[in-house]
């Protein structure tokens, strides 16, 4: 027999677990954090890091885009 499984309430859960960690590490004075490197102008790259940022904010993480020039040289951005 199948199983019918819900996403939604499978990530709202994860999302909830997760902000309930975020809260004590925070309380405790450690904040996490995500930073995002996007070199060049890729609408599809811009769309998926806007919603990591959101998706952080969400549950309190910070988080910090650094974007980049289509002519960065991987020497650049490894330097970044």
């Amino acid at each position: 027999m199948a199983q019918r499984i819900d996403g939604k309430a499978i990530s709202d859960k994860i999302r909830q677990d997760l902000k309930g960690e975020i809260d004590q590490l925070t309380a405790l004075g450690v904040t996490p954090g995500l930073a995002v490197i996007l070199v060049g102008d890729d609408p599809a790259s811009q769309v998926y890091v806007r919603n990591k940022g959101r998706a952080c904010e969400a549950v309190g993480i910070r988080s910090q885009e650094i974007r980049l020039s289509v002519e960065t040289t991987e020497a650049g951005l490894l330097a970044e």
